[in-house]
């Protein structure tokens, strides 16, 4: 488990330092910020401490803040703190899920005690997740989904305590980013494994044919239906349905799938019986839905009723660090699929894999691998993006954060050793990690989350 620590909020230097200081003396470790959006960059679905922000801050305050780290994980402790004792402010805080609301002037005695009241709800909540989740059982969720950047953990965490339950999904994420594989995967770790998980492509179901294809029909429902057929969502019944690229199904048709989603019952074309429907759904998509909502192309309530529980795939744009790894694992998959002998990547071409861009993202990544294992040269597809040249300032800079990416990984995230030991001062260590998107919090493995 990630440690526990607090992320302190306030615009005003002097209060923020003089807190911190004062909260360190009763054995918390604190981190510190001026600005609310800093912090959102190091929550997350495993986060495993506390949030505590003043609530009147220029830029984003900590009303807003509330929000945004409830948007990410809905559990995760968020402690108000406001100079203005204002009655109302706080009771609208309560009912946003705020855990604690406290007033200026307070003893750091007492927010420490708060503070450490909200840490054990935390680990608490963590520890239920990965409970529901395991259930005692190892799988291979890091092996189909591997990546040490936290975007990465956050993924496998979160996917592991979804799959415990039987909520329907929605999984966002670019083109080739593995929005399959994580379905897949969620299906595999779920009580409806042994049953079938039936895909379908929103996209490439025939339009006139459609309904059909989903809800099946009865004879002589329509010209040529000339016996009864089960549609695709039968067909899954006890299992998956997977709707995949869920914003290209027509619109007359969401009102329809929407009721499904609603009443756990179909009605074949052609009859007015309804036939209960068994099955969990996992839907995916590319595009921004809420931007359709807004063009009128996707209904709002059927994207409510689908994001209950959300996945982002991350793209290998925001998870740079884990190329090298992804690609040598790749290489290996490639090998072993086309029966060649061990192939050597060498120094100079895993450089230039690292620092290219992949527009296509694991999938183009995979057709590299794929060529060279076969011999070709492992050039990004035609179509993608030209291959960018780092400056040196850039490699210098990519240079510095490998160093303190494993002075820290190497220090189990304890800051003092690491700066002592790159004879840096704190707050400089501090500036770097921020530049840098580093977190304290050591990589997650499998054994994290098996008891």
């Amino acid at each position: 488990m990630s440690e526990t620590r607090v992320l302190l909020v306030d615009d005003e230097e002097e209060m923020r330092h003089s807190t911190a200081q004062a909260l360190g003396l009763f054995g918390l470790d604190v981190d510190t910020f001026s600005s609310a959006e800093d912090v959102l960059e190091l929550i997350g679905y495993s986060f495993s401490g506390v949030v505590v922000s003043d609530i009147r801050m220029q830029g984003m305050d900590g009303m807003t803040l509330l929000q945004r780290v409830r948007e990410v994980d809905a559990e995760i402790p968020v402690i108000l703190v406001t100079g203005h004792g204002d009655v109302q402010l706080a009771v609208k805080a309560m009912r946003e899920g705020v855990y604690d609301f406290i007033e200026k002037p307070f003893t750091a005695q007492h927010l420490a005690a708060i503070a450490r009241r909200a840490m054990d709800r935390r680990s608490l909540v963590l520890e239920n997740r990965r409970l529901r989740a395991v259930a005692g059982k190892r799988d291979d969720i890091e092996a189909r989904l591997p990546g040490r950047t936290q975007a990465m953990v956050d993924l496998r965490y979160r996917l592991r305590a979804i799959g415990a339950t039987d909520a329907d999904t929605l999984i966002i994420g670019e083109t080739g980013v593995g929005k399959e594989v994580v379905a897949r995967a969620l299906h595999d770790i779920s009580a409806r494994a042994d049953r079938p998980l039936i895909a379908i492509n929103c996209a490439a179901l025939p339009e006139n044919l459609i309904e059909s294809e989903l809800f099946g029909h009865e004879a002589g429902a329509f010209p040529g239906a000339l016996r009864p057929r089960y549609g695709k969502f039968e067909h899954g019944r006890g299992g998956t349905i997977l709707l995949d690229e869920i914003g290209s199904m027509p619109f007359d048709l969401q009102a329809k799938f929407l009721r499904v989603l609603q009443e756990r019952v179909i009605t074949r074309l052609g009859s007015n019986e309804p036939v209960p429907l068994d099955v969990r759904f996992i839907a995916t998509s590319k595009v921004d839905l809420e931007a359709e909502v807004a063009a009128g192309r996707f209904r709002a309530d059927l994207l409510y009723r689908l994001n209950v529980a959300t996945l982002h795939v991350p793209s290998l744009t925001q998870r740079k660090a884990d190329i090298p790894l992804l690609f040598l694992q790749l290489v290996r998959e490639a090998a072993a699929r086309y029966m060649r002998s061990d192939v050597d990547v060498l120094p100079e071409m895993m450089t230039e894999i690292a620092e290219r861009s992949w527009p296509g993202n694991v999938r183009e990544l995979r057709n590299a691998a794929d060529r060279l294992v076969l011999g070709l040269d492992p050039k990004p597809d035609e179509t993608s993006v030209p291959a960018v040249r780092l400056k040196l300032a850039d490699k210098v800079a990519a240079y510095e954060r490998s160093i303190i990416a494993g002075a820290l990984a190497a220090n189990g995230g304890s800051l003092r050793p690491v700066y002592e030991q790159l004879g840096i001062s704190r707050k400089t260590l501090y500036e770097k990690m921020q530049r840098y998107g580093l977190d304290k919090k050591i990589p997650i493995t499998d054994d994290d989350y098996v008891a």
